[in-house]
């Protein structure tokens, strides 16, 4: 009998190996890329259009309350009520969990910010989101992507990294591979298996070494995170699906990103954002997204334990919602949302960039764009990572000389 006939392969590992896959509708994800730096920067992409009103209330407006009608959240001090932070805005009491961060200076809000471009496609300011362009062009590559062409020459010969399961978003997708790692679903291949596809395969050219690279990310992963499998053979763990799905994957995350010899840069995904109906306030759709959210973000912090001190995480979404609610309690598609900058490495515990305030709406319906969010993305990279601006302005965000990197948000 040969090793192929002691096992039948699993979907997953066939997937994870060739570097194909399918993500379950609905889960977080999170993909990986090593860097030669021991600067970490994760991006956390809101998928749906997180409503930033509701995230970091304007309490201090004085339309604040007219504007957002239902949906003005308790003011601070009332029950459930919004959790102060500086020049008159404030937290949603669901972000408590992330309220630590401000006080220890590791969080900073940028309010009114959009990605320069103008849509209400989730599609359309998806891909411009993660392609850093504000029109859409035949350059399909992912910022982030750009930023590793531009690091790749002081790795040498290092693999910058492989996919391994989940999609990759298209943030991270172009020239250079990168990692990706999936909560365990299917039951993984027993080692005879892979030793024996390993021989099979050791003179192919392409898949032999990809192979070997998938072996090896998979044994770092089960070195730093734990094994997969119990001891019945099924799934040890199980990523479930909701807000409470965004913690196994933080968590995942950062203990990948702590590991002496892990991937440097991550991007993890959220969805839910999009309240078009029953939005809520203190309670609702919303708040509970928010909830899973910030204990993400918290476990986070946890896991990367003293990577956490060179760690900038930035969390964006493709547009705001607009200021008033609709008809069915929710909010429909707007302009400009909230950008947050959290981590050790942040100058945080303020409110930076401009504010466009509630008197003027843009269309009469959304709140205004003040910063354009590839400017704090041009300002970590820049102060981070240590990117040339020139590189920034042309390379990495095409055609943005125009955009300025936002000055001061990382200890330097």
């Amino acid at each position: 009998m040969s090793d192929f006939d002691l096992v039948r392969p699993s979907r997953r590992t066939l997937l994870t190996l060739c570097g194909a896959s399918a993500l379950a509708f609905g889960l977080p994800r999170v993909a990986f890329a090593a860097a030669p730096t021991d600067n970490r920067l994760v991006v956390v992409i809101q998928r749906g259009a997180m409503d930033g009103l509701a995230a970091v209330p304007p309490y201090g407006e004085r339309r604040y309350a007219e504007r957002r009608t239902s949906l003005a959240l308790p003011m601070p001090g009332e029950t459930d009520g919004i959790l102060p932070l500086a020049q008159g805005f404030g937290l949603h009491p669901a972000l408590a969990p992330i309220q630590p961060l401000w006080a220890a200076r590791e969080l900073l809000i940028v309010p009114a910010t959009s990605g320069g471009y103008h849509t209400r496609s989730h599609f359309d300011a998806q891909d411009l989101l993660e392609t850093g362009l504000a029109t859409r062009s035949g350059n399909l590559a992912g910022w982030l992507n750009r930023v590793l062409v531009e690091l790749q020459p002081q790795a040498g010969t290092r693999r910058l990294g492989l996919a391994m399961g989940s999609a990759v978003p298209l943030m991270l997708r172009g020239t250079i591979p990168v990692a990706s790692w999936e909560p365990p679903d299917m039951k993984a291949a027993a080692p005879t298996l892979l030793a024996a596809m390993t021989r099979l395969y050791a003179g192919d050219a392409l898949f032999g070494p990809a192979l070997a690279d998938g072996i090896k990310a998979q044994n770092l992963s089960d070195e730093v995170l734990g094994s997969e499998m119990g001891p019945d053979g099924q799934p040890a763990k199980s990523l479930g699906f909701g807000p409470g799905a965004f913690r196994t994957v933080a968590d995942a995350a950062g203990g990948l990103l702590a590991a002496k010899d892990g991937p440097r840069i991550a991007v993890m995904e959220m969805g839910g954002w999009d309240t078009h109906v029953g939005q809520g306030t203190v309670k609702g759709r919303l708040a509970n997204n928010l909830a899973g959210f910030a204990d993400g973000l918290s476990h986070l912090k946890q896991s990367l334990g003293e990577a956490w001190s060179r760690t900038v995480v930035v969390c964006v979404t493709e547009f705001g919602r607009t200021v008033a609610p609709n008809g069915t309690g929710g909010t429909d598609h707007g302009t400009a949302s909230v950008t947050l900058v959290l981590g050790g490495a942040v100058r945080g515990g303020r409110i930076a960039g401009d504010w466009t305030g509630l008197d003027q709406l843009e269309e009469n319906r959304d709140l205004r764009p003040a910063t354009d969010i590839r400017a704090v993305l041009k300002g970590v990279l820049r102060d981070h990572l240590g990117l040339a601006p020139a590189r920034l302005d042309s390379a990495v965000f095409p055609e943005s000389s125009a955009v300025r990197a936002m000055p001061d948000l990382v200890r330097v």
